[in-house]
């Protein structure tokens, strides 16, 4: 095994394992099948871009974990995760992208002879990276195994952070604060999407002079004009334009942890619907953190900023948050809590979450949101960007 600087102690490590285990246990499980990249990441350590192709950590009934992946990413496994060299196994090249055979078959015969191919094994069905046919295979390879659904197990054990996680987040959130800054710095009517873009990349890259910047599990949202009604899409080449708002959906990355951060700048006077719509955010997103406590619930950190919303005569359907953490593309959410109403999910120190603050109208998009960490009081702020709707003439 190389020597490798990681990025937790052996003894987080160890811990993870141990809670992730104990939740196996709670669901009948003996055998976990983890292909989630985020989930592999904070079982072991891996980090490769390396998710397009079939791979999986197997968190077996006693021992340390071990990667599965092409044989090209297990030597990246050598270099990033904590594992012995014995439990890092690579699979051939030709089972890349063949319709006659499928990685799973391979896994199917290892697990069969190791002597679990008759266990309780649990799998992640609903996961961007686990797909139909992997789940077909394993089902021919195993006929003995019993298999259950144990999508976003893991997750859950991710949800309260660490002191080094939390550390890894607020150098993010020192990440995008360079970034938003950078934002309003260039922004001008003229400047053509794509180089602004080149500009936030740049910044979010470099980072500060103590660290940099890993890549972002989302592409940067900066859709203008009446097209920032849509929340999700992305840039052209077409020149800003005056008169006009653009929200700025982005997140600071580093070492895969993430702090995403909105802020809506308009190039030019903001007309009344920008101005009632920043006073109805900035309002309802205090109430918001007001209620953001250990203690109380997803529900009602969700319901006192919906609560003000209400006052103003605004309708939010969707979800106003979600956690946040360590992540892989195409999306930077853990997939586990959100706020809104319904979720009783009880807050806990250390969780953190994207407090997703945006309003979408036929006519504009406007997002100034918060990435945080609950606390038994206030909840800290991982950014320091000034809270409010950005206006350059």
């Amino acid at each position: 095994m190389p020597d490798i600087e990681l990025k937790f102690t052996r003894a987080e490590y160890a811990d993870r394992l141990r809670k992730t285990r104990s939740a196996m246990e709670a669901k009948g499980v003996d055998l976990l099948i983890v292909t989630d990249p985020s989930n592999m990441n904070w079982l072991t350590g891996y980090d490769g871009w390396s998710f397009y192709v079939h791979q999986c950590v197997l968190v077996p009934p006693q021992g340390e974990p071990i990667f599965f992946g092409r044989a090209m990413d297990a030597v990246g496994a050598r270099f990033t995760a904590y594992l012995d060299e014995v439990n890092i196994i690579g699979y051939p090249d030709d089972y890349v992208m063949n319709t006659q055979k499928h990685p799973m078959d391979l896994l199917s015969s290892i697990l069969t002879d190791k002597g679990w191919g008759g266990l309780r094994t649990g799998v992640e069905m609903d996961n961007y990276w686990f797909t139909a046919r992997a789940f077909a295979a394993l089902q021919a390879g195993l006929p003995n195994a019993r298999f259950s659904d144990c999508t976003a197990l893991v997750n859950w054990q991710r949800a309260v952070k660490s002191a080094t996680e939390l550390d890894y987040m607020r150098k993010a959130g020192a990440i995008v604060t360079r970034m938003h800054e950078r934002i309003f710095d260039v922004i001008e009517p003229g400047m053509r999407k794509n180089d602004l873009v080149a500009e936030i990349y740049d910044a979010g890259i470099r980072g500060t002079d103590g660290f940099g910047g890993d890549y972002p599990a989302l592409v940067p949202l900066l859709p203008s004009g009446r097209e920032a009604a849509a929340a999700h899409l992305t840039w052209n080449d077409k020149p800003m334009k005056p008169n006009e708002g653009t929200f700025f959906e982005i997140a600071g990355c580093y070492h895969r942890y993430h702090c995403p951060l909105s802020r809506t700048v308009f190039l030019g006077k903001p007309p009344k619907v920008f101005v009632e719509g920043e006073k109805a955010v900035l309002e309802g997103m205090e109430a918001g953190l007001e209620a953001a406590r250990a203690g109380n619930t997803c529900e009602q950190f969700a319901g006192a900023f919906y609560a003000v919303l209400k006052k103003y005569g605004i309708i939010k359907d969707g979800r106003t948050g979600y956690p946040i953490g360590v992540s892989y593309p195409p999306d930077w959410g853990e997939r586990t809590m959100s706020l809104r109403p319904g979720d009783q999910t009880v807050l806990e120190p250390g969780m953190t979450f994207h407090f997703m603050t945006g309003l979408w109208s036929d006519e504009m998009g406007l997002e100034i949101t918060e990435s945080i960490i609950i606390t038994e009081g206030a909840p800290e702020l991982l950014a320091s960007v000034p809270r409010k709707l950005f206006v350059k003439d």
